[in-house]
């Protein structure tokens, strides 16, 4: 068990048996030997679920002895990272000078209890809307290597797990997350309120990728999954000036912010019809329009 925070009364009755397999493919068959287990890493979500009493799983397969899946390798271009990860493994320098925004964003994850617990896999599989890692997994355009039984190797773009396109299915878990590597800015931001520790109003990844001429963006915890507004990323990749020093208009940059939030936060309503927005969802529009704005100066100087 990876989790460290004490065990309440109902916590203790929750699971009646506990496996703690070694390797990722002995993770799978105790899953498809238990279907009604339940995997743990960190257990940052899952041991809030059981204290609450909202979970009384009736048995827990361990992760935290898989050693395959708590570091990263290189791969074609990629970097293949395990799904056990931990937030304080990615928020160490050698790991920022890989993937700078998901060190920024796990260096926000919440406060060192959360850190040093809560993994990379665990933010996926549990998609909560305010996950600091998915909306940069999403700009940069990740794909999940989904483990399955008998071995089984699947490959799943990160936007269609988290777009409920595909799911995990029965015995299934979530064994690696391949990333390209841009070798060029990225940004992570975020804006928190009185929700909890740390936790976002709302959050905007942003990602140069030089080699194709491309703006990647998306905004998080505004909606149950990251947005990707690719109309404005289209149109603001136009007109930088991708072969001197990717210069931007300054007007250019705050209409930037401006168009990417009306894409996330539309005046007009599915029928066509516009309305005029509540205060509140006005201030959450200017701050993702804060947000993008500041995220593509930061990565353009």
């Amino acid at each position: 068990m990876a989790t460290q925070a004490p065990q309440s009364p109902q916590a203790a009755q929750a699971a009646q048996a506990v496996k703690s397999p070694a390797t990722l493919d002995e993770a799978v068959a105790a899953l498809a030997a238990m279907p009604a287990a339940v995997p743990v890493a960190g257990g940052t979500d899952l041991m809030a679920s059981v204290n609450s009493g909202q979970l009384r799983p009736a048995a827990l397969v361990g992760l935290g002895r898989i050693s395959e899946i708590r570091g990263w390798q290189y791969q074609d271009g990629h970097a293949l990272l395990g799904a056990g990860l931990t937030h304080a493994r990615m928020g160490r320098p050698d790991f920022a000078a890989l993937i700078p925004a998901l060190a920024a964003a796990a260096r926000a994850a919440g406060p060192p209890t959360i850190r040093n617990a809560g993994t990379l896999g665990g933010n996926i599989a549990s998609a909560s809307p305010t996950g600091d890692s998915l909306p940069v997994l999403a700009a940069l355009e990740a794909t999940l290597i989904i483990a399955g039984p008998g071995g089984a190797r699947r490959e799943v773009p990160v936007s269609h797990l988290l777009a409920g396109m595909e799911m995990l299915r029965a015995g299934e878990l979530i064994g690696f997350v391949r990333v390209p590597l841009l070798h060029a800015p990225q940004v992570f931001l975020k804006a928190t309120g009185r929700t909890g520790p740390g936790r976002a109003t709302c959050s905007v990844a942003l990602v140069l990728d030089p080699a194709r001429r491309g703006v990647r963006c998306a905004v998080g915890a505004i909606a149950p999954m990251p947005l990707r507004p690719v109309e404005a990323e289209n149109w603001v990749a136009s007109l930088i000036d991708w072969d001197a020093e990717r210069a931007l208009d300054p007007q250019a940059l705050h209409a930037f912010g401006d168009y990417v939030a009306a894409s996330c936060i539309p005046d007009q309503t599915p029928d066509g019809t516009t309305e005029q927005l509540p205060p509140a969802v006005l201030h959450l529009r200017r701050t993702v329009a804060v947000l993008a704005r500041r995220a593509l100066g930061r990565a353009l100087s």
